[in-house]
C-alpha cells in the first residue's frame, strides 16, 4: 500500500475500470496486501476505492505464503510483500493468475484483466 506504482497505476486502474469489470460479470474486486487493516482502510480512502474495491489485509502474510508470490523486500526494510498480481477466481477456482515478472504493472493491470476476460476460452 502507498508505494508509488501501487498508488499511481495499479489500484487507480481498478478503481477507474471497476464499472467495465462488473459489466463483464465480475462480482467483486479485491485488493490484497501484506499490510494491516488500518493501512488498507487509509489507502482505500486516499484513492476513493472504498466503494468499489474490497481492501483485504494479510498482515501476517499467511495467504502470501500459500500463494507463493512473495517478494523479499527485507533489504529495504519492508519484509516479505506480495509481488504485484491479479487473479480471476470463479466459484473458488483460480481461472487465471497473472504475476508480474518484474517491477511495474503489465499483466496484472485492470486493462490486462479486461482483455483476459474478453478473450475466448
Amino acid at each position: 500500500a502507498f508505494t508509488s506504482t501501487c498508488s499511481s497505476v495499479h489500484l487507480p486502474g481498478y478503481v477507474r475500470l471497476a464499472g467495465e469489470l462488473r459489466a463483464r460479470g465480475v462480482a467483486a474486486i479485491a485488493c490484497l496486501a501484506a499490510n494491516d487493516p488500518f493501512v488498507m482502510a487509509a489507502w482505500a480512502a486516499a484513492h476513493g476505492a472504498a466503494e468499489t474495491i474490497d481492501m483485504l489485509a494479510d498482515g501476517n502474510g499467511e495467504l502470501l505464503a500459500a500463494l507463493g508470490c512473495a517478494a523479499d523486500l527485507s533489504g529495504i526494510g519492508l519484509g516479505r510483500r506480495y509481488r504485484r498480481f491479479a487473479a480471476v477466481v470463479d466459484d473458488g477456482v483460480v481461472r487465471a493468475l497473472e504475476i508480474e515478472p518484474e517491477r511495474g504493472v503489465t499483466c496484472s493491470s485492470a486493462a490486462s484483466i479486461l482483455n483476459l476476460l474478453d478473450s475466448p476460452g
